[in-house]
Order: structure tokens, then C-alpha cells, then sequence
């Protein structure tokens, strides 16, 4: 009972640095002034505005309600030690309560790791084949189903953007939308590029196959928020679709790309019919690569931070997935492994994401 009794002043130093970390009063003040415009009459009537708006409550409710019932729980197990002095059949309960708020403020403490300027936003994530031949387009078809399976279990959303696939197995590239609290935050970390390891299923003689997929991920940033591109910078192209449905769509030159010649950063989408809808998600896909260069620019400074940890870019391999000889995922940065290949491609790389936050901060 003794580490017990101390266990509130323990967690309620854990939780008012969270609470600074989150700005817990200012986003409890957001909510409040969000849903009081949407009770207003008329809110519905720009459905784009309206949806932006609850998706940025959806996010305020993620970071504000755990902190919220972990405040409470603490309260809660004040009282119930209270209770167990008198009450010795209380003790098993005290001790459950503090294992139950030591999960939560662990879990409290690594969500801290995401506090960057667009961690809570929805993130932009685009994969594209590389060395490998049909292989690498297998590949990065097999990282498309991996990284929607892990949003579906997060009740996120995803969205397909692009898509170009490969006209014997696979993709070429395809960019998708992933939305939901913390989205960006946890899927940054994941732009590299991913190796992959097996005897190839394309191959008769039954040869081992090394093959790899680049993974590009930036924050979707809401039309609100301000990115500096001036129209002389951008360059756009319009070709015809190609692909699966590419029959229904290549008729007309509905395909779009942007080449944002300052950065050289280069974004296409041929999704859709409409040459409007493509010209607007490839709009919306060059804000958030821009956006995530501004970023990029404003962490340079803290690098020394990170000692001998190099930043890793687009092209840096960050991942290897084994089949042969042996089934297991290993993370190069990190060095978390796991030994289920099949696991990891069903979805199950929240160990992945949570190691990469915890290691980028190690030795600041």
C-alpha cells in the first residue's frame, strides 16, 4: 500500500506535464468554441467547411479526453486510498486502479512524442515502386493493403487519391488519404524506403528476389491554413489516364500533374474522371509536401539533437521485411523486430510507429 499511497502525487506530476504539452486549457476552450458554432443555424450549408470543422473536433476529443479521464481517475484513486485505510478489502482495488492509470498515463506520455506543428492532422501517405521489376511493383501494391488495414483498425478513414497500376502484377505508384486523430503524427515516420526479401513468385527458377518501395508521407493540410505557392512556381501538365479503368477515363486529358519548380517536388492524379477533381487533389497532395518542407526547415535547427542520427529522407532505407530464409520485419533506425512477415502486412505496425517516436527523441 505504501508505493500505493503515492502513486497520485506520482501521476499528477506526469499529468500536468501533459497537460503543458497539449495546451490541455486551450484545446478544451477550441472545443468548446467549435461546438458552439456548429449549434449555430447555417453551419451545414459549406459542407467542406462543416466537415473540416468536426474532423478538427475529432482531433481536440482525442488528445483532450484520455488526459480529461486520466484527470478523473486520479481523483478517483485519492479517494478510494482514503477508503482503503479503513477498509482492508479495498487494497486489492487500489492496486488495480494505479496499474489501470499507470497504462494510461504511459499511454498519455507517448502521445507527448506528438506534438509537432501537423501531428494531429490527416496524412497524405504515396508509395511508389522502385528496383525490382515486377517484384517492386507487387511490393508496393502488398505496402498499399498494409498501411489501409492499419487505419482501418484505428477506425481511421482512407481515401484513394491515385492509383497506377502496373500492367502485370502490382502498382506503379498510388497515393491515398488517411484520416484521423494523430494520422500524420504516427505515419511520418514511415517515409523511406522499404526492402523487401523472398523467393520471388514471378521468377519460374524460383530465385530470391530483393525489391523495394519508397514511401512519401506529408500532412493534409485543411484549405484554411496558409501555404505560400505562388501560381509562376507551378507548372501544370495534363495527359491521359492510364491503368485499371483506364478505358472509362483516357478519352480526354483527365489526368493531372504539377511539377512545383522552386522545390522540384512533382504530384499527379488520374483517380477520377474529372479533370477538376483530379487538378484538386493534386493540389491538395503539392500543399501538404510543401507543407512538410516548412516543417522540415523549422526542425533543422534541433538536428544536433539527434547526435549521429542522420535525418532520414525519401531515399533512406528504413525497413526490411524478410520472407526468406526466415519470416521477420526488422526496422534499421530503431531495430524493433517482429517475427510475423504476415502480421506486419496485415496491418499490425503500430510497434513500428510507437519505437520510431521514442527513438527520435532519444538523447535530446
Amino acid at each position: 500500500m505504501v508505493k500505493s499511497k503515492t502513486a497520485p502525487k506520482r501521476f499528477v506530476s506526469n499529468l500536468c506535464n501533459c497537460e503543458t504539452v497539449f495546451d490541455y486549457a486551450g484545446n478544451c476552450q477550441s472545443i468548446q468554441t467549435i461546438e458552439e458554432l456548429m449549434a449555430q443555424a447555417g453551419f451545414w450549408g459549406d459542407q467542406e467547411a462543416a466537415q473540416q470543422k468536426v474532423g478538427e473536433l475529432k482531433s481536440l476529443k482525442a488528445v483532450v479526453t484520455p488526459l480529461s479521464q486520466a484527470i478523473q481517475s486520479v481523483d478517483d484513486l485519492e479517494a478510494l486510498i482514503e477508503m482503503a485505510d479503513e477498509d482492508d478489502s479495498l487494497v486489492d482495488e487500489v492496486v488495480s486502479e494505479v496499474e489501470s492509470l499507470e497504462e494510461q498515463v504511459a499511454q498519455l506520455q507517448l502521445n507527448t512524442l506528438l506534438s509537432g506543428t501537423h501531428d494531429r492532422a490527416g496524412g497524405l501517405l504515396t508509395i511508389h515502386a522502385r528496383d525490382g521489376g515486377t517484384d517492386a511493383n507487387d511490393w508496393a501494391e502488398m505496402l498499399l493493403r498494409m498501411y489501409t488495414l492499419w487505419a482501418q483498425k484505428h477506425d481511421f478513414t482512407v481515401e484513394l487519391l491515385d492509383r497506377s497500376d502496373n500492367d502485370e502484377a502490382g502498382i506503379n505508384n498510388a497515393t491515398i488519404a488517411i484520416r484521423g486523430p494523430m494520422a500524420y503524427g504516427y505515419l511520418k515516420g514511415e517515409t523511406g524506403m522499404h526492402r523487401l526479401v523472398r523467393i520471388s513468385p514471378f521468377n519460374s527458377e524460383g530465385k530470391r528476389q530483393t525489391s523495394f518501395a519508397a514511401v512519401d508521407v506529408s500532412p493534409e493540410i485543411a484549405d484554411s491554413v496558409q501555404v505560400d505557392i505562388q501560381d509562376k512556381d507551378v507548372r501544370e501538365d495534363r495527359y491521359r489516364a492510364s491503368g485499371a479503368g483506364g478505358q472509362h477515363v483516357n478519352k480526354t486529358d483527365s489526368a493531372i500533374r504539377l511539377t512545383h519548380m522552386p522545390t522540384g517536388i512533382v504530384v499527379q492524379c488520374q483517380n477520377e474522371r474529372s479533370q477538376h477533381k483530379n487538378r484538386a487533389s493534386a493540389w491538395k497532395m503539392l500543399r501538404a509536401r510543401l507543407a512538410r518542407v516548412e516543417e522540415e526547415k523549422r526542425e533543422a535547427e534541433q538536428l544536433q539533437k539527434y547526435k549521429d542520427k542522420s535525418r532520414v529522407g525519401f531515399g533512406s532505407q528504413i525497413r526490411n521485411y524478410f520472407l526468406h530464409p526466415d519470416q521477420r520485419v526488422k526496422d534499421s533506425r530503431t531495430g524493433y523486430s517482429m517475427g510475423s512477415f504476415h502480421q506486419v502486412l496485415d496491418g499490425n505496425i503500430q510497434g513500428f510507429l510507437e519505437a520510431y517516436l521514442r527513438w527520435r527523441v532519444q538523447g535530446e
